[in-house]
């Protein structure tokens, strides 16, 4: 059974519209153009596998990923005796999903605490969406009956404390905050009343001004040990924000970030302005950090748990009508 069937099966196909119209900008290029070369050659050859890699590294999966992506699909394609470029689509499709896995138990969704706050602490260069990320999970957290607190950790940029504050007055949440201040005594303040007033998840916004990484491995630092002595084992997540526009750039911020601190997720926003999102794939392989959320729009409800079968279906849907009509 072919990878389309066993996800019709196993899942809500429409749990995948989120992802099949996010992806629309990728699809439309990418899966274009290899629809495009396998009618350029129906049969497998050198010149074909030239013509995908240059394919997929335009998809931003990377050089790295695209060389071991390739390596793999050659292995196959000479085990199985495929000669037939169509053929080869299910091995592309099997082969991408088990790049991302890596043999890994990937842990997609936030672990939260049975006694006391979840602390989840949000790192990121500015103008990623981190405030917009966290507004976004408080509403849903809300919707759902949790008591969510917000924590202005990002203090000095001009209309960060403003925009939490219009997200916790339009999720329902509460926010701590404090101008001008030491991020790391507005964190403070912040998880006494979370303890105090029995909160269930606490959400930090930082500053993410990565020029002078020093200083903000410094604050981090401080940021962390502020929490963990109130909170042991606290935060229980960091999640690094990403803006997947911004493509191999965005690798690069999640390597510096991966140095600095702890990261146990990604969340990349804006997948849906972008034509390059195959850096779902580049970013796993590059830091080994699973992604935990994806964003496909402005919407509250735009940003999704991220799921590696939904996002394949996603990319590949076009293709897979293209197969089932020439059938």
């Amino acid at each position: 059974m072919g990878f389309f069937d066993r996800f019709k099966k196993s899942k809500v196909v429409e749990e995948a519209k989120s992802y099949e119209e996010g992806l629309s900008k990728t699809r439309n290029t990418f899966v274009n153009k290899i629809g495009l070369l396998n009618k350029k050659y129906q049969k497998v050859s050198e010149e074909y596998f030239e013509e995908l890699e240059e394919i997929l590294i335009m998809a931003d999966i990377g050089v790295n990923t695209v060389m071991r992506f390739m390596e793999q699909i050659k292995k196959r394609v000479k085990s199985e005796n495929i000669i037939d470029a169509k053929d080869l689509m299910e091995i592309i499709i099997d082969e991408m999903f088990i790049i991302y896995v890596n043999g890994d138990i990937i842990v997609n969704k936030i672990h939260y605490e049975e006694n006391g706050p979840t602390v989840l602490l949000f790192v990121g260069v500015n103008g990623v969406g981190k405030t917009t990320t966290i507004g976004k999970l408080a509403t849903k957290l809300t919707k759902e009956g949790k008591k969510v607190l917000l924590i202005a950790g990002d203090t000095f940029r001009a209309g960060a404390i403003e925009q939490i504050k219009e997200w916790a007055n339009r999720s329902g949440s509460q926010v701590v905050f404090k101008e001008n201040s030491d991020p790391a005594s507005v964190v403070f303040e912040g998880i006494e009343k979370a303890k105090r007033e029995n909160f269930d998840v606490v959400f930090i916004d930082t500053a993410g001004r990565l020029q002078n990484k020093v200083n903000l491995m410094n604050e981090l630092e401080k940021i962390n040990k502020v929490i963990e002595k109130q909170i042991p084992n606290a935060p229980h997540e960091t999640l690094l924000v990403v803006d997947a526009t911004t493509g191999q750039n965005g690798i690069s911020q999640a390597k510096h970030f991966k140095e600095i601190t702890n990261i146990t997720g990604i969340v990349l926003t804006k997948l849906d302005g972008t034509a390059k999102g195959g850096i779902v794939l580049a970013i796993k392989e590059e830091t080994s950090i699973p992604v935990k959320f994806v964003g496909f729009g402005e919407k509250e409800n735009d940003l999704k748990v991220f799921d590696i079968e939904s996002y394949i279906y996603g990319l590949f849907k076009d293709l897979e009508e293209e197969n089932e009509e020439s059938r």
